[in-house]
């Protein structure tokens, strides 16, 4: 017997993105609705290659009998009909940044603390981590195991899919403006984004990091453990999708390479591609449309005692927001909500 989803936000880069792992992960399905605003009813977003659903107005749609919602349409959107879906009955597994911190809302990695969906019935809501701390987490969690980690100092590169569709559309218009010498006029960033970095993401916060950078050390802290310091400076890079990332930690412990480099080998959803080699590590172009989180450029770091460095990517679409949201729910189907 299948399960009522609902996906929240279905036209955007997440929801669609929750319907095609959805169809692709064969999640067992009875019913399944796309909800937006009311500007997107009557569209049509594709489930699996050969089904189409007319998008719903998520404003008037009754949640009562379903039992899963999908919910990324916005923090602001998200803290208004989260609760109001889960006050129906409906389970929701929430992409958006509204519900991270809150004490009665499980923050979950299912490859990390997948324990932790049980505290959904505080509240009936799951939160999805931020895109740049859950493939940090997930590379993260068997080094912790192994040597217990002090602290994490990591770089990010972020792709501009993570600013939603209009943040790709201008990468893409102010790329053809450079090659054609139109002029180049910032919207959805701050500086332009063609041909450049952006050490900025999300807004700035009276100790001088950003809100995305305060994200990955707070969010780290609730998924994997509330001693490990974190320090994060967020990039966002002219990539369409993808995020990299430059890690470097240091442990309580001796750390030795050749077990740190097993352990990632055998992590659930880790990929250690590493050969120190011309091609022996991923880039972002390699990780998009793949569901791992892949590691690269393991070495040891002799400036600090117990250090390792290591370089990870992921699709940010993916792992980073709706294959995540969907392996949380197959755990809630597998573990809660048997039918």
């Amino acid at each position: 017997m299948g399960y009522k989803v609902a996906v929240i936000g279905a036209t955007g880069n997440v929801g669609r993105e929750m319907l095609q792992t959805l169809a692709d992960r064969q999640f067992p399905v009875s019913q399944v609705a796309a909800l937006a605003s009311s500007r997107s009813v009557g569209r049509e977003v594709s489930f699996g290659d050969d089904k189409v659903l007319k998008v719903q107005d998520l404003e008037t749609f009754d949640f009562t009998g379903w039992d899963i919602a999908l919910s990324s349409p916005g923090a602001k959107v998200s803290a208004q009909h989260s609760p109001r879906a889960a006050a129906a009955g409906c389970v929701v597994v929430d992409n958006t940044s509204h519900f991270r911190m809150d004490p009665d809302v499980p923050l979950v990695v299912p490859e990390v603390n997948p324990g932790a969906i049980a505290g959904y019935k505080k509240k009936g809501i799951i939160a999805n981590p931020n895109c740049s701390t859950i493939q940090m987490v997930v590379a993260l969690k068997p080094l912790h195991d192994l040597f217990r980690i002090k602290r994490v100092v990591v770089s990010t590169y972020q792709s501009v899919s993570g600013a939603g569709k209009e943040a790709m559309d201008e990468l893409f218009n102010q790329t053809r403006a450079i090659y054609v010498n139109d002029p180049v006029k910032p919207e959805r960033f701050t500086k332009q984004i063609a041909f450049n970095c952006i050490p900025h993401i999300d807004v700035f916060m009276d100790d001088g990091a950003t809100k995305e950078e305060w994200k990955m050390a707070v969010e780290t802290r609730k998924i994997l453990d509330p001693d490990v310091a974190v320090h994060a400076t967020c990039v966002r890079v002219p990539v369409f999708v993808s995020h990299a990332e430059a890690v470097n930690v240091e442990f309580e412990k001796p750390v030795d390479e050749a077990q740190a480099r097993e352990a990632l080998s055998h992590a659930p959803g880790v990929v250690v591609v590493d050969h120190r080699a011309n091609e022996g590590y991923v880039t972002p172009v390699e990780a998009t449309g793949e569901d791992a989180v892949y590691v690269s450029r393991i070495r040891r770091d002799p400036t600090i005692k117990n250090g390792l460095s290591f370089w990870c990517v992921a699709d940010n679409l993916r792992k980073g927001a709706a294959l995540n949201a969907v392996q949380i729910a197959e755990v809630l189907a597998k573990d809660y909500l048997k039918k």
